[in-house]
């Protein structure tokens, strides 16, 4: 084999675009995959990554969180969002998608201050309101909603920016000053004018907006999130899925999870998932108040779908390639030669486990996933476990410096010394 930096070996590769496991090692050599194949040589490694009894699945994607920290406290209603860093390798996350936590007026700053900060990819889609959804009055101002300056921020940033968000635009009634679908149509013009997506965060708060006029509102391809929040007229009295939802699939709307801390119930995802209706993508809609529960991170919502009995091939394809093509980045959520080397190894824990969902509710069921080590463009950002370090007394300089030596940093004068 020829040099790589480093060599995932003895795990089991999961292949999204086939839902197939392999066992296989995986070679990386300048932040890109190299070469998989069986029992490869460690020999050209710089490093090696030992992934025994674990599963080696592309980067996971959180398709929906909030990671734009830097105003949490400013404003008592502002949305008290998350250090990206902190709480997304540890799940396995490589990409994370903002959700409209910024708007045409203020996403420069994020994207000078986290987006280009960060080793992490992160993408957003940028909410319609100019503030975005940090700001409550910018999200309920109809002047606010200028598509044709969103889709010039938009174009400006279009290495990023994956689509546009309407979120949280609660209008008390129809009339001229509130038209029920401002906001979902500014985010509809917007993606005309990109050739973006569109992510909808909207409930029926007067007759004219309706569930199924929401969705009928969309373009194929378009996403709606929180698709089983307790808002949403899901099911008929007999509990069985509503006929609209199936058309609305067949049309090609997207249905997101968008976890959040109300808008996950149990009651409303089982008797959907028993009879065939799945999310298309799971994602957290993480941000500060639940990353203590109920949402955690992104592997304990997708855990909840391996307890209500969705297949680990399904559950992870849900979280890799399934949100990579809902955002048109086919490049990711793949591992093969060529890609970028952004990798999550995983360990599949047996027995049952509880979850809870955002009333309180528990659902126990087989399997919970953990991560093991996150690899981001071919460096190790995660490995709580040393998978990926040398044995300490095996370690090269300047580790390992002899006896009688100190080093730099060990140095300390008289005066240092004292209390």
């Amino acid at each position: 084999m020829t040099r790589c930096d480093l060599l995932i070996r003895g795990g089991t590769v999961f292949a999204p675009e086939t839902k197939a496991f392999t066992r296989e090692d995986v070679a990386v050599r300048d932040g890109t995959v190299v070469l998989r194949g069986k029992n490869l040589p460690e020999g050209g490694a710089a490093s090696v990554l030992d992934a025994s009894g674990c599963l080696v699945s592309p980067g996971l994607i959180d398709l929906h969180c909030h990671i734009y920290p830097v105003f949490p406290y400013v404003r008592e209603d502002s949305l008290r969002t998350v250090n990206v860093e902190e709480h997304a390798l540890r799940a396995g996350v490589t990409t994370a998608v903002d959700a409209g936590t910024c708007g045409w007026r203020n996403f420069g700053d994020f994207k000078e201050n986290v987006i280009d900060r960060t080793k992490l990819r992160v993408l957003a889609f940028l909410d319609m309101a100019a503030k975005g959804m940090a700001y409550t009055d910018s999200e309920q101002a109809v002047a606010d909603i200028n598509p044709r300056i969103a889709a010039a921020v938009a174009q400006e940033w279009s290495g990023c920016i994956v689509g546009f968000k309407s979120a949280h635009y609660w209008p008390r009634h129809e009339d001229a000053a509130h038209p029920a679908f401002a906001s979902i149509d500014g985010a509809l013009e917007a993606a005309e004018l990109t050739g973006k997506r569109v992510m909808v965060d909207s409930i029926p708060v007067v007759p004219e907006r309706s569930y199924p006029a929401i969705l009928r509102r969309l373009r194929p391809g378009d996403i709606h999130t929180h698709v089983f929040a307790q808002q949403f007229p899901l099911l008929d009295e007999q509990k069985k899925v509503m006929p609209y939802l199936w058309e609305e699939r067949e049309r090609g709307v997207h249905f997101d999870v968008g976890h959040g801390s109300g808008s996950f119930w149990f009651w409303q995802a089982v008797p959907c998932f028993a009879q065939g209706f799945w999310p298309d993508t799971i994602s957290t809609d993480l941000h500060h108040q639940n990353v203590t529960g109920p949402v955690f991170d992104l592997l304990n919502v997708a855990s909840k779908f391996l307890a209500m009995g969705m297949p680990l091939a399904e559950v992870l394809y849900r979280v890799t390639r399934a949100p990579a093509l809902a955002i048109d980045h086919p490049e990711l959520g793949v591992i093969r030669e060529g890609a970028c080397a952004d990798l999550a190894v995983l360990r599949l824990r047996e027995g049952r486990f509880g979850y809870i969902d955002c009333g309180g509710g528990r659902l126990s069921g087989e399997g919970k996933l953990e991560c093991v080590a996150a690899v981001r463009a071919g460096e190790v950002l995660y490995d709580p476990e040393a998978r990926s370090a040398p044995d300490w007394q095996d370690a090269p300089a300047p580790y390992w410096t002899p006896p009688g030596q100190l080093r730099s940093w060990e140095l300390r004068t008289e005066k240092e010394e004292t209390p």
